[in-house]
């Protein structure tokens, strides 16, 4: 009998932890061969093409579109003609119970093998067997998970792996992340397959809490009813969490050490008290007529705003700001672009080149800061993210070793990068990364801003417009083009007087740009 494959949620790019299906580019019951495009999965930056893995039949597409999965979430079941119904529902069946396709959910999104030694194939990896997979991670052990409404009571803590556990692989993933010891749990799958469901029934019925996937993701509000009283929080945040009829299970832990702070409880609230929103066209007799439109936040601007208000908490900024003489440096663009016809230098494109001469000049500025490991990551080339703005939010495209490139190379490169970025065509490595960014608002007439770091680098430049303003020199009120520029730096890592040693020598290449031409 044929095997039976799966496609899965791939994993592109190191902090991809999901992916929405956008659109299925073929039907259910369609052959396909290796390589061929599959569908369209969106992530919180880009909009890739899966591409299958192996030549089989699209039997059961489990994920519709606009469904949204965990990377390695199962989204589709495959395999020749020769499969009976019979045998892919049963299939289907054996991964938990809960997951058909007409109920997509978060849950278990994984793709088990037919026998416990069997090797499955699937959209991102070659997966081996669980007993193989459970041997190859170490044990594990931990103080009692308090983690988003998941809390482990102590007797079934102690992750370890263990040969003839047969677990999902989701399964095993969350075991592993909440310190959960498989050992103890009785699995209800196929073959005592142990499943996520099989944890949570574990973890409650020992007097723990474990919320329920499948109604989170389908939209539901589940509130925890277990005691709170040993979760750590901010004293606000408890006496928020009290009045207002929060559990603090139900609560992200988001403040310093760990604890459950006043914002976390506030975020509770408006998911269980989401703002009355008035649809068009309804009359109130006691206010103006108005109509708001409740637009939900896509994957990417969840994304910038978790990762801005996390960098706002937790770096210390601090800003440095220099005004800048532009007009050798727009004589010198000037110039080129009407002595060389294949070239078309922007002012960004410039300042750029000017940015990366400082930043190997200055190197303590070029970083990025690991908290985990509590280093400090110094580059020897100045891969300059320049932040875009696109539809759906901001994307920070990276031109990699600018220091090494030439003007041209850098106005040629900056533009495939902005057009390709506005169509949701740039690969994780393109944007993921980089030592340094600049965000330039000139070009929409803003003078001067300031700009919140892109973790984990230290330091971003915010460059306002080129405009005439009178200035002293040597005595005399002489007109000049000048941009504001200002340097917000982490304080954690980059100290003021090196701060200022880069704005001093980014002044110097802008205004004697001859400097970074050799």
């Amino acid at each position: 009998m044929s095997e039976i494959k799966t496609l899965e949620i791939p994993k592109w790019g190191l902090s991809m932890e999901e992916g929405t299906i956008a659109q299925w580019l073929i039907q259910e019951g369609s052959s396909f061969s290796k390589g061929q495009e599959i569908c369209e999965i969106e992530t919180t930056k880009i909009v890739n093409v899966l591409e299958a893995p192996f030549d089989s039949t699209l039997r059961k597409i489990l994920a519709k579109d606009g469904d949204t999965l965990p990377v390695g979430g199962l989204i589709a079941v495959c395999a020749d003609a020769d499969v009976s119904d019979a045998e892919i529902d049963a299939y289907v069946q054996s991964l938990g119970g809960t997951q058909t396709a007409e109920q997509p959910t978060k849950t278990e999104q994984a793709a088990p093998a037919q026998q416990p030694t069997k090797v499955a194939e699937t959209a991102g990896t070659t997966t081996t067997a669980p007993v193989q997979k459970n041997a190859e991670i170490a044990t594990k052990t931990s103080a009692s998970v308090v983690q988003g409404g998941y809390r482990v009571p102590s007797e079934l803590q102690g992750y370890q792996a263990a040969d003839g556990l047969f677990a999902t692989p989701h399964a095993l993933k969350l075991a592993e992340k909440y310190n959960v010891n498989l050992a103890k749990v009785t699995g209800t799958g196929r073959e005592n397959r142990i499943s996520v469901n099989d944890i949570q029934a574990a973890v409650q019925s020992a007097g723990g809490s474990w919320p329920d996937v499948k109604n989170q993701a389908s939209g539901k509000i589940v509130k925890s009813s277990a005691d709170d009283s040993q979760i750590a929080a901010t004293p606000v945040a408890r006496r928020l969490a009290k009045e207002w009829g929060i559990n603090l299970h139900d609560c992200r832990a988001s403040g310093s050490r760990g604890r459950v702070c006043k914002e976390d409880v506030e975020a509770a609230y408006l998911r269980e008290n989401p703002p009355v929103v008035q649809a068009e066209g309804q009359e109130n007799p006691s206010a103006p007529a108005a109509t708001v439109t409740a637009i939900a936040m896509n994957g990417m601007r969840r994304a910038i705003a978790s990762r801005l208000q996390a960098a706002k908490r937790n770096a210390p900024h601090f800003r440095l700001i220099v005004d800048l003489n532009v007009d050798e440096i727009q004589q010198l663009r000037a110039q080129i672009n009407a002595t060389v016809p294949q070239v078309k230098l922007s002012i960004n494109d410039m300042l750029i080149k000017a940015a990366s001469a400082a930043l190997i000049k200055v190197p303590a500025v070029n970083v990025q800061y690991d908290e985990e490991k509590q280093e400090i990551l110094q580059f020897s080339q100045a891969d300059i993210s320049v932040a875009v703005a696109i539809d759906n939010g901001l994307i920070t495209p990276i031109i990699k070793a600018a220091n090494k490139k030439s003007l041209a190379e850098i106005s040629t490169e900056m533009r495939d990068l902005a057009t390709r970025a506005k169509t949701g065509k740039l690969s994780p490595d393109e944007f993921q990364g980089g030592s340094f960014s600049i965000s330039n608002l000139g070009m929409l007439g803003i003078k001067q801003f300031d700009a919140i770091i892109n973790p984990p680098q230290g330091a971003i430049l915010a460059l306002g417009a080129s405009e005439q303003r009178t200035v002293v020199e040597n005595g005399e009120i002489v007109i000049r083009q000048i941009v504001t520029a200002t340097l917000s730096c982490d304080h954690r890592v980059i100290d003021g007087a090196v701060g200022a040693k880069f704005l001093a020598s980014f002044k110097q290449f802008v205004e004697n740009p001859a400097l970074i031409l050799v």
